[in-house]
Parts: structure tokens; C-alpha cells; sequence
């Protein structure tokens, strides 16, 4: 499954933006190559909450190149000194030692508050990821970053989802965007195990810690569909909790070949592995309750075509979709599936085959605005943090969250309380999952974070009030 198109020109215009912007990493000076010191830079506030954030950064060893166009691992501390005036960081955090792969949470931080830091190593400050369009680390304050924190969703804690995509088991390149041949992939180090794995077992861990009820996946939980990869992918998932009972997922498209010839037919495409895998019994699309929360998964590629094109329901899943709106349009409602409705804000937008069909996205949208309960609408295949606000259907929002399988590397976890909910994104942490996403942040020469790390923290993290009293508790 391959998330996106490009073309030669839409990526040279783009690099050319990032680097007339000061934002490609600069040569050391001879000073910090001669010092041979841990150089730590990719600051990045990842995660922002009304009590805690989450900060990554990366130590290497300037004036090197692992062949990929970055520094060389260099172990290291991680220190993050922070407070609430920019000249007074009075409280002190610390991620482990040792790893050039540096995480660190800040806790106990009051709602509403504005809180500087600066995160350093070997007593070096961090540098930030440099975007383009937005601010990787919090706002800069001279020698510091700032952040505020948000308010909490009103009411109490109900339950959370962790929302996810584009696990891509069975991927063993990344990057190979649109198999165009002057696009360099990037593979696991040799030795060590395939990096979908890696990840797609380091965010079931990191969403039972974080305290996820429930788990959505929506789409290319397989690179390809092939048969193995789909019970790998269902073998992993399987580790979180009892399948449509504890996570739903949403479908890979079929395909065609020997390697398939063993799998169902499918109604438009090859042969449907993924059908047979996860839904053997009944159509690839459903509405689902959970605790009160009417959940509708889509299949948004129920079409002919290879994929390379955009997204479709078929008339029958149309007709569907509309009906179970609207047979109870104010249950609160959130609907999942691959491709987004519209991808706004992107610079490669323009190659097509981002998003939904146009005509079907406005349709879909004039429904939403017909059903009020609906709230969220989640959606994969860019492999970036977006958050997105239609005019024909401004009460609901549409998150694209970043991949599973790369940097950025994690999903979103959904807290529903009774008066709100909370968005908020979160890398994986295991070590070899830090190092992965460390590794390919380099896909397409290093210009990835540029797209896929979500602008703006509200692209990352967002609070919304709305009346969910309705629902029940998980517990």
C-alpha cells in the first residue's frame, strides 16, 4: 500500500521551500567536528495534554554521516529544564541515559499554564526540527521554547481509543513513494527485526499503557494483503484485545496474482485476502457501539483500480453510509476509514489520489451536516498529523494521523469524557522503535518531518467541548 503520489516537481518545489527557509541541517562548524561531542537536535514537542508533554530529540556525532544523510548515533544524556517564566526553569526532568534516541515526559504541569524549557544534552541545548510552516517545539522564546497547556474536555473520564493507521506489515522498504525510480527507500538495519513489526507491537504497548479501552486501525494494516502479512498484522492486533470487541480495523484493498490466488474474489478488485481475514462473514463496512458510541468503519477503496488512485465507496456502501446516519442522527458518532475526505494544507495534493473522490467527500460532508451527532471523522493514508475543519460540516473534525510504521511513528489516543474529548498524538518509546523512527525520518532526503509531523501542535493535540453525556463508562 503506497500513501502517496508525488511528483519530481512537486518534491523539488518543495525542498526548495525548506531550504530557502534555513531549515535543511547545516554543516557543522570545524569547532563542533574537532569537539567530536554528542550534537543533539530534532527537538520536537510531540505530545501536549493539560498535565504533561511529551519531548523527543536526537544525539549524533557532528561532521559524520551514516549514509543516510544524518549524524552518526552518539549515546547520551536527556535533561529538560523547565518552569513558568522563561529565566526561572526551577523544576528538572530526565529520560534515559545512554541512547541517542531521547524521550522525555514533563508530568504534574497545571492546565491553562504557560511553561518554558530548554532540552539539552551533555549539557548542549537542543535544536528544533525545522518546518516550513509551523513550529516543531513550542513557540521560541529567545534562548527557550514555550508551550501552554490546554483545559481539560469538561466532565468525567468515560473511556479512550487509540486511533491508528498504515501499519504496513510485510513492508520491507520505506519511503518508495509512487515506486518513482529516483526516490532512495530506506530498509531496517541489517540484523535487527522488520521495522513494521517493531512498531505495530510497540503501539499496542504504548496504547495499553496510555490507557486505550479500545483500538481502531484504519487501513493498510498490510503493506501489500498478501495472505502472511494479513495473519502477522491480525496476530499483533490480536495482542491488544478480542477482535470487533476490543479493536475494528478497516480495509486493505484486494489484489491481484499468484500470490493471492488462494483468497476470495473480490467484488471489484483480485482476490480479497484481507475479506477473508477480517471480514469473512458480512460486508467491509459496518457500524459498531461502543459504550454508547455508535462507531462506523468504512471501506474506502470499494472500487476497481489498483490504488493509485483516489478513494471510493461503492453505491451500495453509499447508500448504507447515509442510511445509518440517518436513522439516528444525533447518537454521538465517529467514523473511521483509509483515505481522508479532503487533504488541506498539502503541498502534494495536486498528484491526486490523497483523498476520497471529490464529488463523494462533498456528499459525505452534506450528510455529516445532516446528522449532528457525528463529531469526528478519522482517517490515514497521508502518514501525517492533520487536523482539518470542513465549512459544510464545521462541527466535526477531520484527523489524519501519522503512520504506524514510521516517523513519526504512533497514533492518536481519543479521550472521551462526558462533556469533550481530547486528541492527542504519541510517538512509540520502545528503543527500537525510537530508533526506527529516528531512521526514517530520512525518507526523501530528510524532507519527511516536513510532512508528516503535523505543522502545528493542534495538528498533534486538541481539545473539544461537546455534550457526550450520553455515553457510558468503560469501566
Amino acid at each position: 500500500m503506497i500513501c502517496c503520489r508525488p511528483g519530481r516537481r512537486d518534491l523539488l518545489r518543495w525542498s526548495a521551500i525548506v531550504a530557502g527557509a534555513g531549515l535543511l541541517p547545516a554543516l557543522d562548524p570545524p569547532s563542533a567536528r574537532a569537539a567530536g561531542t554528542a550534537r543533539p537536535v530534532n527537538l520536537e514537542l510531540v505530545t501536549l495534554t493539560e498535565t504533561s508533554a511529551v519531548l523527543t530529540w536526537y544525539t549524533g556525532v557532528p561532521g559524520t554521516d551514516d549514509g543516510l544523510g544524518r549524524m552518526r548515533p552518539a549515546p547520551s544524556d536527556a535533561e529538560v529544564l523547565y518552569g513558568t517564566h522563561p529565566s526561572r526553569l526551577t523544576r528538572t526532568a530526565h529520560g534515559p541515559s545512554g541512547t541517542p534516541y531521547h524521550y522525555v515526559e514533563l508530568t504534574d504541569l497545571e492546565p491553562g499554564r504557560t511553561y518554558y524549557y530548554k532540552a539539552r544534552s551533555n549539557g548542549v541545548a537542543a535544536t528544533a526540527t525545522g518546518l516550513a510552516g509551523g513550529q516543531a517545539a513550542g513557540a521560541p522564546q529567545g534562548d527557550v521554547f514555550a508551550f501552554t497547556t490546554p483545559q481539560p474536555p469538561p466532565g468525567r473520564h468515560l473511556f479512550s481509543i487509540a486511533l491508528c493507521n498504515d501499519l504496513h506489515l510485510g513492508e520491507t522498504v520505506a519511503g518508495l513513494i509512487g515506486q518513482l525510480p529516483w526516490i532512495t527507500g530506506i530498509s531496517q538495519v541489517p540484523g535487527h527485526a522488520p521495522y513494521p513489526e517493531i512498531m505495530a507491537k510497540a503501539l499496542i504497548a504504548d496504547a495499553r499503557a496510555r490507557g486505550a479501552d479500545h483500538l481502531l486501525a484504519a487501513g493498510d494494516v498490510s503493506s501489500e494483503a498478501a495472505p502472511a502479512d494479513l495473519h502477522s498484522a491480525k496476530s499483533i492486533l490480536d495482542t491488544f484485545g478480542t477482535y470487533t470487541q476490543d479493536y475494528l480495523v478497516t480495509r486493505d484493498r484486494a489484489h491481484e496474482g499468484a500470490a493471492y490466488s488462494t483468497c476470495t474474489v473480490g467484488r471489484y478488485q483480485g482476490n480479497d485476502c484481507f475479506q477473508d481475514a477480517f471480514f469473512p462473514a458480512g460486508p467491509s463496512y459496518f457500524a459498531h457501539d461502543l459504550h454508547g458510541l455508535r462507531v462506523i468503519g468504512l471501506d474506502t477503496y470499494d472500487k476497481p483500480g489498483n490504488g493509485g488512485d483516489s478513494g471510493g465507496l461503492s453505491p451500495e456502501q453509499q447508500s448504507w453510509f447515509e442510511a445509518e446516519l440517518k436513522k439516528d442522527p444525533d447518537r454521538p458518532t465517529l467514523v473511521f476509514g483509509h483515505h481522508p475526505l479532503f487533504t488541506e494544507n498539502d503541498p502534494l495534493s495536486a498528484t491526486g489520489a490523497h483523498s476520497l473522490d471529490a464529488g463523494q467527500s462533498l456528499r459525505i460532508l452534506g450528510a455529516y451536516a445532516r446528522t449532528p451527532g457525528v463529531f469526528l471523522h478519522h482517517a490515514g493514508h497521508t502518514h501525517r498529523n492533520q487536523r482539518s475543519v470542513f465549512p459544510l460540516a464545521p462541527k466535526v473534525v477531520q484527523q489524519e494521523v501519522g503512520a504506524v510504521k514510521e516517523y513519526p511513528g504512533g497514533f492518536t489516543l481519543l479521550r472521551v469524557h462526558s462533556g469533550g474529548y481530547a486528541l492527542n498524538f504519541y510517538k512509540t518509546r520502545s528503543p527500537e522503535a525510537r530508533a526506527w523512527s529516528e531512521r526514517s525520518r530520512q525518507e526523501l532526503s530528510g524532507l519527511w518531518p516536513q510532512l508528516s509531523l503535523g505543522n502545528r501542535v493542534t495538528d498533534r493535540n486538541s481539545v473539544v467541548p461537546l455534550d457526550l453525556s450520553g455515553l457510558v463508562s468503560a469501566g
